[in-house]
């Protein structure tokens, strides 16, 4: 059974960092391009970062460049996200999604609409 779960969220001060994790199970990575998405309280679902299924193409939010990274980890079948210099405005659920694209693509999906696969999502916290 195909599962996404994500860790790594909590409270965090301004300023500060966090690395959230998205495990997959039951298929591999290589065949599908994560992407990483937020929804904080009354506001919209927001695409933050995605990575294709080669790991060598990647896409952030103009609110998270230069803050954010993400990356992948074939061996543990795991992509992260480096989030740094925190801001309140990234409180949020975080949710890592997976869809299906040709093995070791290098195309990046932005669309949520295109994710199949969701996680249950991480809550992070930026305030002091």
């Amino acid at each position: 059974q195909l599962q996404l779960v994500e860790s790594g969220g909590g409270l965090v001060q301004p300023g500060g960092s966090l690395r959230l994790s998205c495990a997959a199970s039951g298929f591999s990575l290589d065949y599908y391009a994560i992407g990483w998405f937020r929804q904080a309280p009354g506001k919209e679902r927001e695409g933050v970062s995605c990575i294709s299924a080669s790991g060598k193409s990647t896409n952030h939010a103009d609110s998270v460049k230069g803050r954010f990274t993400i990356s992948k980890d074939s061996a543990k079948n795991t992509v992260y996200l480096q989030m740094n210099s925190l801001k309140p405005e990234d409180t949020a659920v975080y949710y890592c999604a997976a869809v299906e694209t040709p093995p070791l693509s290098g195309v990046v999906v932005t669309d949520p609409n295109e994710y199949g696969y969701w996680g249950q999502g991480t809550q992070v916290t930026v305030s002091s």
